[in-house]
């Protein structure tokens, strides 16, 4: 559904139902603030000056002189579709390469991925997937070893896919370093939760972000926790594991999936869309973007993040 995108020049706000709902002291003129499915009548009386543009992504600019001084005690990204967008040109292709080689005679086009991606994690995906359409004729027939079958198709899918990643074929997402380097810089602990593989992860993280933020950076990753997104457990076990209260975390996620995880820890979560999620439902998200952004394109910040907290932005 689009959404109106308002250049304010005024900063009063009603209590009626947007996305995103401010303070009447944090706007200046030059800010661009996002109402979701609100008549632009029922914002501003007519003598208020707005410029109206239709968006189908929710922006917002806004510098960090904008907010308080509250931090989160950390920030969790999720990884695919966050910080590099890697499900279609990345895991999509991996997955087929890997069935290619077993000649297995499967392959997920670009629409059936896009369905596979609402079950959490690339075991779980393949199994469902055959569950439903039948097992390959070189499949074994007894639960057990097809288990270890699907895990060796995972373990040659994830030698692909960070092959791709190695060679730095994937792009890491707008101002995700930015964001990334705001947090370390302001003392703020960063980790990575996500439902791929522990090995894929920490590849991502090394190659495309180096090895001198890599250190600093706690994952979390695959099979540490039973349950996976949308199940809570990896971002309950990153808050234990950091020692910080989860009500303090801000997630940035991409999926209805990790939204629905991250607020089922009681998170705070930033949506940035990413190319297979841009349609789905993030109506509980406390702030959604197309992505976090690089100056002069910034969508958002640290201190945005903060701000967050603090209930100056609700959902």
């Amino acid at each position: 559904m689009a959404s109106t995108a308002i250049s304010l020049s005024l900063p009063t706000f009603p209590s009626s139902s947007s996305t995103v709902k401010a303070k009447p002291s944090i706007f200046s003129h030059h800010h661009l603030f996002i109402a979701k499915n609100v008549p632009s009548s029922s914002l501003f009386s007519s003598s208020t000056k707005i410029t109206k543009q239709i968006r189908t992504a929710f922006k917002i600019k806004c510098s960090s002189a904008s907010f308080s001084n509250t931090l989160p005690s950390a920030l969790l990204f999720d990884c695919d579709g966050v910080l590099v967008d890697t499900e279609k040109d990345g895991h999509r292709v991996s997955f087929n390469d890997t069935f290619n080689e077993k000649e297995l005679g499967v392959t997920w086009d670009v629409d059936l991925y896009g369905e596979l991606l609402k079950i959490g994690g690339g075991k779980e995906r393949m199994t469902a997937y055959f569950n439903k359409t039948g097992w390959p004729d070189k499949a074994p027939k007894s639960e057990e070893e097809r288990k270890a079958f699907i895990a060796s198709l995972h373990k040659r899918k994830t030698e692909l896919f960070m092959a791709l990643i190695e060679n730095r074929l994937l792009p890491l997402r707008p101002g995700v370093a930015k964001l990334i380097d705001q947090a370390l810089g302001e003392g703020v602990k960063v980790a990575v939760c996500s439902t791929s593989n522990e090995k894929a992860v920490s590849a991502v993280v090394s190659c495309l972000l180096g090895p001198e933020r890599a250190e600093k950076i706690q994952i979390f990753a695959g099979d540490v926790v039973p349950r996976k997104k949308p199940d809570p457990a990896i971002y309950t076990l990153a808050a234990n594991t950091l020692g910080v209260e989860p009500s303090s975390c801000v997630v940035v996620e991409d999926s209805a999936i990790g939204l629905a995880a991250a607020k089922a820890a009681g998170m705070t979560c930033i949506v940035t869309k990413s190319g297979y999620t841009a349609d789905e439902d993030f109506l509980n998200a406390d702030a959604v973007f197309d992505c976090i952004g690089d100056p002069p394109e910034e969508r958002f910040d640290l201190a945005f993040c903060g701000s967050l907290l603090e209930k100056q932005y609700v959902s």
